[in-house]
């Protein structure tokens, strides 16, 4: 696994930075307050010695922060890329333009295809995707900017209920030791702030719940990836690191927004820590050996690196960092299929198979188990090769399509809530004209007809699932911002409607007559068509 520590230019052919090699990071001095214990006998959580000079950090930050919400005169060389990338111009009307695409897959693809540019998106699930780190970098500050500032993280703290432990870590990392410092409660500015300033880093956990622009990216890339996309924000003083050397049991996409990082990645240790299960615990530095990867991550670029990776970073003494970590494939992989696949192939193949239901022989643990592991008896070989019979067996009782519903199921309760364009909302049940108005309820009722046209919200919102028993729908258009905040969405589906059902989905993303649904009469179609736009599972083409 070993592979010798090479520039980024040689290892990954990517433009080479100008900036100088990364200046050695200072230690950071986190003094603790004496320990205070409440009246209640429970110990108070520790929080860094205040710095006076902090004042000055956090000046800066807050002011470049409100600069950000500004659009300032461009000078004449500038004016093309300013234009563009004003103010999150740049990826709001990225935003406005997916949103004309008619199908969800193909605004998926482009824009992961804007999150890794130039890479082609092909080139990078074929040679990098789960196999090696990789760098973009831009030179363009600008590129990512309207996806999550400092600007909108001190908006979040004053105008939401942003909980520590739930919503926002404080962390540090000195003198070889990791500390979260989060004490109870509401994370509010003043406390925030006073934590950063003496050189601790935010972690907020996440920002989908509070952030539009990043809810509707998440919501978008998860159909590329067929996984939940999540995402954590981590602002860092300068001269500053948050957290212990460590990788993840996730694919991470780092996004720097503000500032710039020095980040080093290193080679998984053993063949055991390749695409790992769980993310590791914190190591120290003697434990990681030397970076594959040594960059200053600069506002715009992307570094990309899979789970298994040792990976950190720190604050250069001059400027602050702000990144987003885009996350995708966790419990992805076909170990987890499996996990679901076996038991369910074991439990068909004995009913339904005599020889499974044999009985053990009589003796089997006076040779088999631990303790007889190193006896030569050929009652071991007849033990063995008997299992094998019986595990290859296990194939033909497999319910494959069965696991994948259920492994589909789990990611429609981790997926986020669609993010409707103004054309959806306008034709779905969250648009619909049913008001109050003048003392009485106006335009009440869906008003489908067998010629009304529709289609499902998106290619990936709602699936069928059997449990063998009934069928029923699950989708995502009810879910939560908040990761798993609710139970999964389902409700059962008449024997009746299950080809309709097909025909919708298959169908996306044409828009389909309710008269064309293969029910057996007009009624069942318009029923069928009424449930599902009042689920906000289904939208008309033109509104209603």
């Amino acid at each position: 696994m070993e592979r010798k520590h090479m520039s980024a230019f040689a290892l990954y052919q990517t433009i080479p930075t100008d900036a100088p090699p990364p200046a050695k990071k200072p230690s950071l001095q986190v003094a603790q307050k004496k320990k205070k214990k409440k009246e209640n006998g429970v110990s108070k959580i520790h929080k860094p010695q205040f710095k006076p000079e902090g004042k000055k950090k956090r000046k800066k930050l807050l002011n470049a922060a409100q600069r950000d919400e500004k659009c300032e005169e461009p000078t004449e060389l500038q004016q093309d890329e300013e234009c563009v990338n004003g103010d999150g111009e740049d990826l709001n009307a990225l935003l406005a333009d997916l949103s004309k695409i008619n199908n969800s897959r193909e605004r998926a693809s482009k824009l992961f295809q804007w999150l890794i540019n130039p890479i082609p998106a092909k080139t990078f699930f074929k040679e990098t995707w789960e196999k090696k780190p990789i760098l973009v970098q831009r030179k363009n500050p600008h590129y990512y900017k309207g996806l999550f500032s400092t600007a909108e993280f001190d908006r979040i703290l004053r105008r939401e209920d942003v909980q520590y432990g739930v919503n926002l870590d404080v962390t540090s990392y000195t003198n070889g030791k990791r500390e979260t410092h989060n004490p109870p409660g509401r994370a509010l500015p003043f406390t925030v702030w006073d934590f950063y300033e003496s050189g601790c880093s935010l972690r907020m956990l996440n920002p989908q719940a509070f952030s539009s622009n990043v809810w509707n990216v998440l919501s978008i890339l998860q159909e590329q990836f067929g996984s939940m996309a999540g995402a954590n924000v981590y602002l860092t003083p300068p001269g500053t690191q948050g957290f212990a050397p460590h990788y993840d049991d996730i694919e991470a996409f780092v996004v720097q927004l503000e500032g710039k990082k020095h980040w080093r990645v290193y080679n998984p240790r053993t063949e055991d820590e390749v695409l790992p299960v769980l993310s590791s615990p914190n190591f120290d530095q003697a434990d990681i050996g030397k970076p594959i990867l040594e960059v200053v991550l600069e506002a715009g670029d992307l570094l990309y690196f899979p789970r298994g990776f040792i990976h950190q970073g720190d604050c250069l003494p001059d400027a602050h960092s702000l990144h987003i970590t885009v996350s995708s494939y966790q419990k992805n992989s076909w170990g987890d299929l499996l996990q679901k696949l076996i038991p369910a192939a074991l439990e068909v193949a004995t009913e339904e198979d005599v020889e499974f239901r044999q009985g053990l022989p009589l003796d089997y643990l006076t040779y088999m188990g631990v303790q007889n592991s190193d006896k030569d008896d050929p009652r071991r070989t007849k033990f063995f090769s008997r299992i094998e019979s019986l595990m290859k067996k296990l194939t033909n009782y497999a319910p494959i399509d069965a696991a994948v519903d259920q492994k589909a199921r789990g990611f429609l309760h981790d997926c986020l809530p669609p993010m409707l364009t103004p054309e959806e909302l306008a034709s779905s049940v969250q648009g619909a004209p049913a008001r109050w108005e003048r003392g009485q309820v106006m335009d009440a009722g869906t008003q489908i007809t067998t010629q009304t046209r529709v289609r499902v919200l998106r290619a990936g919102c709602a699936r069928l699932c059997s449990d063998g028993v009934a069928v029923h729908l699950y989708h995502t258009t009810d879910n939560s911002r908040v990761y798993h905040k609710e139970e999964p969405k389902s409700f059962e589906i008449n024997a009746e409607h299950t080809d309709a059902m097909e025909f919708l989905i298959h169908s996306y993303p044409k828009f389909v007559t309710v008269g064309s649904f293969p029910c057996d009469s007009a009624e069942d179609k318009i029923s069928l068509a009424e449930l599902l736009f009042e689920r906000g599972i289904i939208h008309t083409a033109e509104p209603l």
